[in-house]
């Protein structure tokens, strides 16, 4: 099919409520480390990753190569027998979780990683009440609509039943009207405050990504996570982090990108990252917690074999090649060009992130903050002309999200700082 056919095929038998980018929306064709092609041979930097999922590099052969050997060894049995790929995985995936975490359960998503997180914590506490926080996003079922809190994501007619909302520690757009560090950190209280009035006072679980994906890269305080904890335990609350995002090295320096905040969690949930683009879904949480699940239940393609193995053989190149200090050390050299972007560019409000998970927030006017959101669908479109790809997010559709692969070198954050500099000049013009 060419361009024309498969965009028209796609309008007439896929939902529309599946968004693609851009006004004319690119027909991806073929990738290769850290560029993509479209339908009509033209090649892009991608710095978005399938929404930072890429970790290893589009197609790296050191992991598609181990797919293809599985494929033809054995693609699928389920969970009803036990495989050496996902044991191999698991017992992996113990070694470089953060504290007593030991016991996985494999899906297909981060939503059903969610979902499956909050139906263990609730039968381990025997409570039910779940807090969350504004501006998170934690998928597309019914109950991770109503832990998301973002109105554009929680359409259906969600019930929040059991689900309550602090405030998000979103400094750059504080609800309290303080800044930190003399604020004290106060949203941090905020969590206490909705557990005494929102809920029976009694939680199952305290559910929150590090640093807030959809809602534009949102990223705590560093005493934020450490005070919260305190509040989770004193109402007696499992915390579940929401590494979907976060996870496996895209923050740099740690595996998962709560070890920043010093926190160990009951509870990790994943996917994206962890299989380099191969669908794949990880709730893995404490013993005492895995052992607390009442009745039985199967996961037909949750630790599937190919997934198993996919999963496996990114992790491994993320240890062989270091790229947990290489997300670090380039993220930090990525950093340092954005803030030079921002000294250039009064449209970039505020830069925010950790490691290869970096973010622009763009507005109207410095002072009042106004968001520009038709100004950063304008800056999409001349980056994608210009040759690069980036994503976007935010309550208010100003924020760009920049994700690229964690194997980049800072020769390719040039080319893109480079890109986005040519492009913020022509919606400025």
């Amino acid at each position: 099919m060419n361009r024309d056919e498969i965009l028209r095929k796609n309008k007439q038998y896929i939902f529309p409520c599946v968004v693609n980018y851009y006004t004319e929306p690119l027909v991806a064709d073929h990738a290769q480390a850290q560029y993509l092609w479209d339908s009509e041979g033209r090649r892009y930097l991608d710095f978005f990753g399938g929404i930072l999922t890429v970790s290893v590099g589009h197609s790296n052969p050191k992991v598609t190569g181990k797919i293809k050997q599985q494929i033809d060894r054995l693609q699928h049995s389920s969970t009803v027998y036990p495989t050496e790929q996902i044991v191999a995985l698991a017992e992996k995936l113990a070694q470089i979780t953060p504290g007593k975490l030991q016991k996985s359960f494999f899906t297909n998503s981060g939503t059903e990683a969610n979902e499956a997180a909050v139906l263990v914590a609730r039968m381990a506490t025997g409570s039910f009440d779940v807090v969350a926080l504004r501006h998170g996003y934690s998928g597309h079922s019914q109950l991770t609509k109503s832990l998301t809190a973002m109105a554009p994501w929680r359409k259906s007619g969600v019930i929040s039943v059991g689900v309550a909302h602090a405030i998000s520690p979103y400094c750059y757009r504080c609800p309290l009207g303080m800044t930190y560090p003399g604020c004290g950190v106060e949203c941090a209280n905020d969590v206490e405050e909705v557990i005494r009035t929102a809920t029976s006072g009694s939680i199952a679980a305290f559910l929150a990504e590090p640093i807030q994906g959809a809602g534009g890269f949102i990223t705590p305080p560093k005493e934020y996570f450490k005070i919260v904890f305190n509040i989770v335990k004193k109402y007696g609350g499992l915390f579940i982090s929401d590494e979907v995002q976060t996870g496996f090295g895209r923050t740099g320096k740690k595996w998962f990108g709560i070890e920043h905040w010093e926190v160990e969690p009951d509870i990790i949930t994943s996917a994206k990252g962890m299989a380099n683009g191969v669908p794949v879904g990880l709730t893995i949480a404490a013993p005492e917690v895995a052992d607390a699940f009442k009745g039985m239940t199967i996961s037909t393609f949750g630790g599937n074999p190919v997934t198993a193995v996919a999963a496996r053989a990114t992790i491994e190149v993320i240890e062989e090649e270091k790229l947990l200090e290489n997300a670090d050390s380039v993220g930090g050299y990525f950093r340092q060009k954005l803030d030079e972007l921002k000294e250039k560019h009064t449209l970039i409000g505020d830069v925010r992130g950790m490691g290869l998970m970096q973010g622009l927030e763009l507005v109207r006017d410095r002072k009042t903050k106004e968001p520009a959101p038709e100004a950063t669908n304008q800056f999409m479109e001349r980056c994608r002309s210009n040759g690069l790809l980036i994503g976007k997010g935010g309550l208010y559709g100003n924020v760009i999200r920049l994700s690229p692969p964690l194997n980049i070198r800072r020769s390719d954050v040039d080319e893109a700082v480079g890109l986005m500099d040519k492009s913020l000049s022509e919606v400025a013009t």
